[in-house]
């Protein structure tokens, strides 16, 4: 049973690096985390730094340090780590091309009762037309860890969405050894059939719940799990191909969310397959309370999704 945050299980992994590459540094802005202690005590002043809440600031900060050839790090709370600095994170990472890795903790209602201040559900849109800028969402602790070491040894500028909850894993060690080849072009696959579910992040997880209600049914479908969301590499063209039909399912907006990137692979590769449904939020959402709530008052909770799957295979 996982027990540990995506947040600090990627944290551990960078604090690791960080102890052999004193190049490597984090600026916060005023975030807490029992991962981040570590480099407080040991890193603080050198290898690690807050600059209270001031997103914009921070990354003007990491933008400098960068330039100067550290391997900069920043972290905020994901809402504010897109949104509210989005103009600078354009200039440094898109126009500059300053390989500053970005870490957001909390997209999609992962704050679900903080409201909509807290709810991220258009950051794939906005980050997404950040020329350079690669975008990744784990959807366990086993991604996260190798997408820590990814982003390390990038030189290009990244963003990677982490979510709140404790997550279990999808596979062990081994099943991601078996799948090395398709974890680094960015995807894991669970089961086939003519048609498959591609998500990413949280929203996997609810994608295989559907896969199990419809298994017991004997109707086979995939998951097609997308932790890298952009480039989308040809391995994954390549296997998104392999099924005839796909529907998208996601904790965000349509627009220019995940479905919007898979409509536009397939339209831009002329790729043989169909997508016949998005699912996902279709405008923005202003509601409070739990998690599960929100997903069923929005219709992309599981049972949601079955009634929309229903509607192609019946």
């Amino acid at each position: 049973m996982n027990n540990k945050s995506m947040r600090d299980t990627f944290w551990d992994r960078i604090y690791d690096i960080a102890k052999e590459d004193r190049d490597l540094v984090l600026i916060d802005a005023d975030m807490g985390a029992p991962s981040l202690d570590k480099f407080r005590e040991d890193f603080n002043g050198r290898q690690y730094f807050s600059t209270g809440i001031a997103e914009q600031n921070m990354i003007a900060v990491a933008g400098g340090l960068a330039k100067e050839g550290k391997k900069v790090f920043t972290y905020a709370i994901a809402p504010f780590i897109t949104s509210r600095c989005h103009e600078f994170t354009k200039l440094n990472c898109g126009l500059m091309k300053i390989p500053i890795n970005l870490v957001g903790v909390g997209p999609g209602f992962s704050y679900d009762d903080s409201g909509p201040t807290h709810h991220l559900t258009e950051d794939i849109s906005i980050m997404r037309a950040i020329p350079n800028l690669e975008i990744y969402c784990p959807s366990d602790n086993l991604i996260a860890k190798r997408l820590a070491k990814k982003m390390y040894c990038s030189e290009n500028p990244a963003y990677i969405r982490l979510d709140r909850e404790i997550l279990p894993n999808l596979s062990d060690q081994n099943g991601i050894s078996k799948n090395r080849e398709k974890i680094q072009a960015g995807f894991r696959e669970f089961g086939k059939g003519d048609l498959a579910i591609v998500s990413t992040g949280n929203m996997v997880h609810t994608a295989l719940e559907v896969q199990k209600y419809y298994s017991d049914k004997n109707i086979p479908i995939g998951v097609l799990d997308l932790h890298q969301l952009k480039p989308i590499s040809e391995e994954f063209k390549k296997n998104m191909s392999g099924y005839k039909n796909l529907v998208s399912l996601e904790e965000h907006l349509l627009d220019g969310g995940l479905g919007s990137i898979i409509a536009e692979t397939i339209i831009d590769n002329n790729l043989l397959v169909n997508l016949k449904k998005r699912i996902g939020l279709v405008d923005y959402v202003y509601a409070y309370g739990g998690r599960k709530n929100i997903q069923e008052l929005y219709k992309i909770d599981e049972k949601s999704v079955i009634n929309e799957i229903d509607k192609l295979i019946n």
